[in-house]
């Protein structure tokens, strides 16, 4: 028993938690099963392999900053936005994502691009990508501040190194030039080594007037929209086909 004790203060030493945590259980089984010393090993370092991977899931989770429906196992097909089940089947397979290809969600408010954004970004987090979820403001913050504070910073680094960067809400809001120009460098870095999933309410034809800029509005289409594929998305808002009141038995 104290030979035991001693072995998992040394594995806690090591930084083998899951080891030390699952050694009595796997001691006691090898006892009644008279497993041998090699399949114990292997037990006990599975468990610490299982440990760490989940570990690192929900890290990656964490800094993905996904809102809070990201499920598209619960996606609801009886809501019509024109995308059919065996092309969402087709975009969890992540296939393009392999690729490096793009993908632009384009339609209006409340037909589901975010949902399906962070679905994807969820997605790519399970089958282990580096993948995270912002929004267009978001990463205007992050580039304004990266070279001030340190978070932005660390966060610049995290995009520069994704698989898989969802911009939501791209071209929203009007920016001013020098956002612009930060936005287009961004996306010229990424452009060849990561994909990026874009949300817009906005046709490519539109984005030079939130520019404000045709030549470089031009120039990060070119970019993002080399290996692509786009999705338009149509149908009554989700949002307020399912509003809901505070007056009881009252029909939206």
């Amino acid at each position: 028993m104290l030979k035991t004790q001693a072995i998992k203060e040394n594995l806690k030493k090591l930084k083998l938690s899951a080891m030390a945590q699952h050694i009595d259980q796997l001691l006691t089984e090898a006892q009644e099963k008279q497993i041998s010393y090699v399949e114990l090993m292997r037990l006990l370092v599975n468990a610490e392999i299982t440990h760490r991977l989940s570990r690192d899931k929900e890290r990656r989770t964490k800094l993905a900053q996904l809102p809070l429906n990201h499920n598209l196992d619960l996606y609801d097909f009886n809501y019509e936005n024109q995308l059919e089940k065996i092309q969402l089947a087709q975009l969890r397979e992540l296939h393009w994502l392999e690729q490096n290809f793009n993908i632009v969600l384009m339609g209006p408010s409340g037909t589901g691009k975010t949902y399906l954004a962070a679905g994807l970004c969820f997605d790519a987090i399970e089958q282990g990508y580096k993948a995270y979820f912002r929004t267009m403001e978001d990463i205007l913050q992050t580039l304004r501040m990266k070279d001030i504070t340190r978070k932005a910073a660390i966060d610049f680094k995290r995009i520069k190194n994704a698989h898989l960067l969802v911009i939501d809400d791209i071209m929203m809001f009007p920016v001013n030039q020098q956002e612009a120009v930060s936005l287009f460098n961004l996306i010229n870095d990424l452009h060849g080594n990561t994909s990026l999933i874009i949300t817009t309410n906005k046709s490519p034809k539109e984005w030079a007037k939130v520019l404000n800029d045709e030549v470089l509005a031009t120039a990060l289409l070119d970019r993002l929209l080399y290996r692509c594929e786009i999705i338009n998305l149509k149908g009554e808002s989700f949002r307020m086909k399912n509003r809901k009141t505070i007056f009881e038995n009252q029909q939206n």
